[in-house]
């Protein structure tokens, strides 16, 4: 397709070729920028359970310090120097990527924690950061002083023991900042190579990489330090530290209780795993892993502390092995409902049976125990409130733990009456026209507006005024006789006063209720 001159068809079918190709690495680019993504997740992840790793090791070389302060307290030093440095560095490799995820306005999905990699396919935030034509700007200058210094520090601390001899290579080697030469082109600086031009996620999984070169080398050499001193007795490089909880969830501010021991993961298929009982088959897909893991799965019981145990049998020497485990784990609640408060509006009413729930976090229904003036449980963290006198009550709640200790908390909720009712007659409030005998006959009532309870009011008298007519009084709902005959005395357009309206609650007629607002009438004819 070289040389020559084309003609109209063969330019067209180059043309077509061109499209093809950019439709390939447009698709190739979001799999390699996902790429980049999933290697970035593979080295934080790497990197969290290293420095667990490399923590345990400094409190082994801590302890030993203190025990054997002649063997150990020099390498105990160098170590807790070698931490300080390593902190360090990371953090500002942690910061040289978060400055990538804000210059370039990249937001971390909420649900998923994750970065968004098929977005992070520009790199030009990095490259007019750190670089200026064939040199590196004043930030790009601070990143390779600082990857320098991280290095001329940790050599500080090793010395020139020639037993780090080794390690000092190894570490160089890890750390190489030496121009590189492409295939083609001239020598192109650390970071011109390994930064410049490429996709914002490259980069930060680069960076990734990079803390994990660091805490690779702090496990190297606490392990060096501690294998210094004890490979005269004995070799621990083929063990690792294990921390083993006595139960898999704690409250917080709860003791945590464990033990850190040595040990080994063999690479050993089981031949039968029983748990609780239950015989699990290792012949389903997924059920052994490819170190020789056998996954366990199983429904969890209810909210508490549980033992799971049985045996995890192996084939040894033609004989089965069967070795026996125990292990305890915890069961909290699974938050299925958020809690949501009004401050201003924790109330509750006299004169009625306030219906109310009260649990505690993490704690089972059974152990949580709440008590106030005027509270009745009713069944599983549901209880009954009929407030008394005063103008608060308060609610104390106790709640016991697996270990047996005790926590608590407290809420006031203020008391308030019943709210005062509404008059009506026939079912209408405020002020009505009516006819006559509409008024003759209706019932006088009362009603609770926009009240939270459905409670049942009865009247038991009212007064009604006729203008021109003394006020009579009445008993119950209707006019009696006196009331109608005032009533025949009234004109059309004159206005009836029905107040003075007393009532009560049906199920609970010891509660003094409000007096109720008066309902006035028009006459319509």
């Amino acid at each position: 397709m070289a040389g020559g001159k084309l003609s109209a068809r063969q330019k067209m079918i180059n043309l077509m070729y061109l499209v093809f190709i950019a439709m390939i690495a447009m698709t190739m680019t979001k799999e390699v920028l996902s790429a980049f993504g999933s290697m970035d997740e593979k080295f934080s992840n790497t990197n969290e359970l290293t420095a667990a790793s490399n923590a345990n090791l400094l409190s082994g070389l801590a302890q030993k310090a203190e025990e054997r302060p002649q063997e150990f307290r020099v390498p105990a030093q160098k170590a807790q120097r070698i931490q300080a440095i390593s902190d360090g560095f990371y953090n500002y490799i942690e910061g040289l990527k978060r400055d990538i995820v804000s210059g370039g306005n990249y937001e971390v999905d909420a649900d998923t924690g994750k970065l968004p990699f098929e977005e992070m396919d520009k790199g030009d935030y990095l490259d007019e950061k750190w670089f200026t034509d064939d040199r590196l700007t004043k930030d790009g200058q601070a990143v390779m002083d600082a990857i320098n210094k991280y290095k001329d520090d940790v050599k500080g601390v090793l010395g020139d023991d020639v037993s780090y001899g080794d390690a000092i290579l190894n570490f160089d080697k890890r750390f190489d900042l030496s121009d590189v030469k492409p295939e083609e082109g001239a020598k192109l600086s650390y970071l011109d190579y390994n930064f410049k031009g490429f996709p914002a996620i490259a980069s930060y999984a680069k960076l990734t990489a990079m803390q994990n070169d660091v805490k690779t080398t702090e496990a190297n050499l606490y392990n060096l330090f501690l294998g210094n001193s004890l490979e005269k007795e004995f070799t621990l490089r083929s063990y690792t530290s294990i921390v083993i909880p006595d139960k898999n969830a704690f409250f917080a501010g709860e003791e945590f209780q464990g033990k850190v021991v040595l040990g080994k993961y063999a690479n050993v298929t089981p031949d039968k795993l029983v748990v609780n009982g239950n015989e699990i088959n290792l012949s389903e897909d997924g059920a052994i892993d490819s170190l020789g893991n056998a996954r366990v799965k199983f429904k969890t019981g209810n909210v508490g502390e549980h033992e799971v145990k049985g045996t995890f049998t192996f084939t040894e020497k033609g004989e089965e092995l069967t070795i026996p485990y125990t292990a305890n784990y915890v069961v909290v609640p699974r938050p299925n409902s958020a809690t949501i408060s009004a401050d201003k509006m924790n109330v509750v009413y006299r004169g009625v049976v306030n219906p109310m729930t009260i649990s505690f976090a993490g704690v089972p229904e059974n152990k949580v125990v709440a008590n106030a003036a005027g509270l009745t449980r009713v069944g599983n963290g549901k209880y009954q409130m009929r407030p008394g006198t005063g103008r608060e009550v308060t609610i104390n709640v106790t709640g016991t733990l697996d270990d047996g200790s005790k926590v608590s908390d407290r809420k006031t909720f203020r008391i308030k009456d019943i709210p005062k009712p509404t008059g009506t007659i026939n079912g209408q409030q405020g002020t009505v026209k009516l006819p006559r005998n509409n008024v003759e006959i209706g019932r006088v009532g009362a009603v609770l507006d926009d009240f939270d309870f459905d409670l049942d009011i009865a009247v038991t008298s009212f007064k009604i005024k006729v203008p021109g007519q003394p006020s009579v009084a009445c008993t119950g709902t209707r006019l009696n006789s006196q009331a109608k005959a005032a009533l025949r005395k009234a004109r059309r357009g004159d206005g009836i006063q029905f107040f003075d309206i007393k009532a009560k609650i049906t199920n609970n007629p010891n509660y003094r209720l409000k007096t109720v607002s008066p309902v006035f009438v028009e006459l319509s004819n």
